[in-house]
């Protein structure tokens, strides 16, 4: 353990860096101590913070002491400045991010009952649109020179296209985002080292309803068998299923935590994956760390937990044992 600890606690040398493209948007969340009243006004607290998939991954990466480049678009707009300058501050590189005059930065609307659940959300983000091949081509370099790159499906499909075709031999992981936008994947399935899905994603990538255990162990071997080389399906506070399809293959619970806000759990489970693969720890080894990023991010009322860190995660798995 103390091995895998220190290994996973190395920065990349110099020169190396992992690069995320997707989206990054302005968390607009509400809550309630109650539970939601439909068509009805719920008291509760309304709290606006920086978000999106793509950019909560890279924030992660790089609390946990990741070079981390972030590839996006934001509207030359408040929300746009606020996101690229927290971003920053937390250690990302944002210069490869585009600010884009006459567009509107993305936002993302969600209600949360008093389980921290989601319980709808809203999300406006066509400015994603916006970026095309010719925008991303400046950025070829970075693409082909990543330690690794992290994609989520919330770019276009022409985006994605541009990117498997200059990617180079740089390991790509992916994130599914919705059960709506994940098939945007499938004609790059066999390019991906790492899929994150969770039941409902993982539904709509297969073709197949996926109801029971075995559905799920199926599921993955489907994936493998359109390219994927690694499969990690989230299942919520079951923990999830993970799948290498030269290395094995297991379950791992989740780990015990007081949810206060189940936003960003995901991110922080993929920027888990990410940096163990990074610290070059194999799957097997690097769930249980990629868990317990998810499980301190539950405990914080943030998409991002401030106090992430290989050394806050640590701790966390050596007082928790998996549900």
């Amino acid at each position: 353990m103390l091995s895998m600890i220190s290994s996973l606690d190395r920065t990349q040398p110099d020169g190396r860096f992992v690069l995320v493209l997707g989206g990054a948007n302005m968390d607009i969340s509400g809550s309630t101590a109650q539970p939601l009243v439909l068509s009805d006004s719920n008291p509760g607290r309304i709290r606006c913070a920086p978000g999106g998939v793509a950019r909560n991954v890279a924030e992660n990466l790089a609390r946990l002491g990741n070079t981390t480049r972030l590839l996006t678009a934001v509207g030359d707009d408040l929300y746009g400045r606020s996101l690229l300058d927290s971003t920053h501050n937390a250690g990302v590189d944002v210069r490869g991010s585009r600010v884009l005059a006459g567009e509107a930065t993305s936002t993302y609307l969600s209600l949360h009952g008093p389980d921290g659940d989601m319980a709808v959300a809203v999300n406006d983000m066509g400015i994603l649109e916006c970026i095309t091949p010719e925008i991303l081509a400046p950025c070829a370099p970075w693409v082909q020179q990543a330690a690794a790159l992290v994609v989520d499906c919330n770019v276009s499909a022409q985006a994605l296209d541009w990117l498997f075709a200059n990617r180079g031999a740089t390991p790509v992981f992916v994130d599914a985002v919705s059960a709506f936008k994940c098939v945007r994947m499938q004609p790059w399935l066999a390019h991906v080292h790492l899929l994150k899905a969770n039941r409902l994603e993982a539904q709509a990538l297969c073709q197949f309803g996926i109801d029971s255990d075995s559905d799920i162990e199926r599921a993955a071997q489907h994936l493998h068998t359109l390219g994927v080389e690694q499969v990690v399906l989230s299942l919520g506070d079951r923990g999830v299923y993970w799948s290498d399809r030269n290395a094995g293959q297991g379950w791992h619970g989740a780990l015990p935590c007081s949810v206060v806000n189940a936003t960003g759990a995901g991110d922080a489970l993929m920027a888990g994956l990410v940096h163990a693969f990074v610290a070059q720890q194999d799957l097997r080894a690097s769930i249980p760390f990629a868990l317990g990023c998810a499980a301190l991010t539950l405990t914080s009322e943030q998409a991002n937990h401030p106090g992430l860190s290989v050394a806050a995660v640590t701790q966390y798995m050596h007082n928790a044992q998996p549900l």
